[in-house]
């Protein structure tokens, strides 16, 4: 592992050049990874492996249909590379969990019979283990435990891993039965494509990516350009106007010269107006926003917002209800006119 000061705090990761894709082969070379679900992020760790020249399967339900497509579309071939999701789980030595959370307290009854001794259990979200009391997915005592989290969503982690760049993702090990839980997480890290490698726990990924998502990853950016949006339009401004200062300009823009360099390389390539307007407000937003990221942690810890995700997201409405959502935001000012900005972009015309 390389030791890395971050901001001041060592911390270990292990990176591509010391555990080579290579050395993933070697460790991976007898196992058949079985990846559980065709949804959101299965497709992109199952190609990226499949790329990389590990043997994988894929296990997707033949009655959700447009799942069960896209997988042939992609090459898998049924009865081949593509079985439904017990005769997948079935083959497999190792078996990648990726289905949607509520899913995965549906399936697991069924799932958990078709896991054989030394075998790897493995998630790329500490939901269901962190919070077993209330999604029953307790393994057996006789299989490894593992988790890998890229910090991007799979569309993210396949078209980097296509450009040559990789996803940074997390690994922990829960339960080591065979002694080899930790290589069996890191050389799966690397194979999936991530960039490099942090160490953390079921407990402490979950919490971090609940509280992110629901937080500056999502929903508070959202919220915060919903709000500058509609201040701008009630005193004037175009709806051209109001997205470009409050959407384009960030995502074409300043979130790149962050990525880049940093916030405040971004600061030092900004008009002297800006920067000082800028560093005057920030500890306002700071401060109006901490007791929410505060509030919003401790529903995390607590459970609260896994009672809330699994009542949800299992229901049997819930596809309707959030296409429901999805429209309001799609056919939103703000939004229609992000479509039109987004025609206008030169390399779009």
């Amino acid at each position: 592992m390389a030791k890395i000061n971050f901001g001041g705090v060592e911390e270990e990761v292990v990176t591509r050049e010391e555990f080579t894709i290579q050395k993933a082969q070697e460790v991976l070379k007898d196992e058949l990874v079985t990846v559980i679900g065709y949804g959101v992020q299965g497709p992109a760790q199952a190609l990226n492996m499949k790329d990389n020249g590990i043997n994988v399967i894929v296990g997707q339900a033949p009655e959700f249909k447009a799942d069960w497509d896209k997988a042939v579309n992609d090459g898998w071939v049924p009865g081949e590379t593509l079985f439904p999701v017990e005769e997948a789980a079935r083959k497999g030595t190792i078996i990648q969990y990726l289905v949607s959370d509520a899913a995965q307290r549906t399936l697991w009854p069924s799932l958990k019979n078709c896991l054989n001794e030394g075998d790897a259990l493995y998630f790329s979200h500490g939901f269901s283990i962190t919070y077993n009391d209330q999604t029953n997915v307790v393994p057996p005592s006789n299989v490894d435990v593992i988790l890998c989290a890229p910090k991007g969503s799979g569309t993210s982690v396949r078209r980097n891993f296509l450009a040559g760049a990789g996803i940074n993702s997390s690994y922990a090990v829960y339960q080591d039965y065979t002694g080899r839980a930790t290589q069996r997480a890191l050389a799966l890290g690397i194979a999936i494509g991530s960039g490099y490698l942090f160490p953390t726990t079921f407990e402490s990924e979950v919490y971090s990516d609940l509280t992110g998502e629901r937080g500056v990853l999502m929903g508070a950016l959202a919220g915060l350009m919903d709000a500058q949006y509609e201040v701008l339009r009630r005193n004037g401004h175009s709806p051209s106007e109001a997205f470009n200062e409050t959407v384009e300009e960030l995502t074409q823009s300043l979130i790149r010269l962050v990525d880049e360099k940093g916030m405040d390389w971004m600061y030092a390539n900004c008009s002297a107006t800006a920067q000082r307007g800028a560093l005057d407000w920030r500890p306002k937003f700071k401060e109006a926003t901490l007791p929410v990221f505060d509030d919003l942690y401790k529903k995390v810890k607590s459970g609260e917002e896994c009672k809330r995700v699994l009542e949800s997201t299992g229901a049997d409405n819930y596809k309707d209800m959030l296409e429901i959502e999805l429209k309001e935001l799609r056919e939103s000012e703000l939004w229609r006119t992000g479509a039109e900005v987004r025609k206008l972009r030169p390399e779009n015309k």
